[in-house]
């Protein structure tokens, strides 16, 4: 009569490689991916009124370099003209900025964190799996 490691045995070292060989990797791709991204600052800004449309007038940081960017139609229905709002821009590139705080998500490092895990997972079920 086969044993439970006899039918899970195969499977479960076959996860492990799919865990760990492509996982291990991405974790350190998705670590050098983060560490080399630019930080995001928050400023405040100024919202200006060009005619027909609104704007900001803001000044980053770094050099105190004015910006002055136009807002999309649909994000300038409750502002008024006068009012400062904290914006949120890309220190490396200041043309990146939002009104929302970043979200500063790695897909990378999320997917090797998982087949990394499965990897590890697999691998302890293989050696109970050996006890049994």
């Amino acid at each position: 009569m086969a044993g439970p490691a006899d039918s899970f045995g195969p499977i479960l070292e076959m996860m492990t490689w799919v865990g760990f060989v492509p996982g291990v990797p991405l974790l350190v791709c998705g670590w050098i991916i983060g560490r080399r991204r630019c930080r995001w600052a928050s400023t405040t800004g100024e919202v200006i009124e060009a005619g027909r449309y609104k704007g900001l007038r803001w000044a980053d940081g770094g050099n105190n370099t004015p910006h002055v960017s136009l807002l999309r139609p649909e994000d300038t229905q409750d502002l008024v003209a006068g009012t400062e709002v904290v914006l949120h821009y890309d220190i490396c590139h200041p043309g990146r900025w939002a009104l929302g705080p970043p979200r500063q998500d790695n897909s990378v490092l999320i997917v090797g964190w998982i087949l990394t895990t499965v990897g590890i997972v697999c691998t302890m079920a293989g050696f109970v799996l050996m006890m049994l």
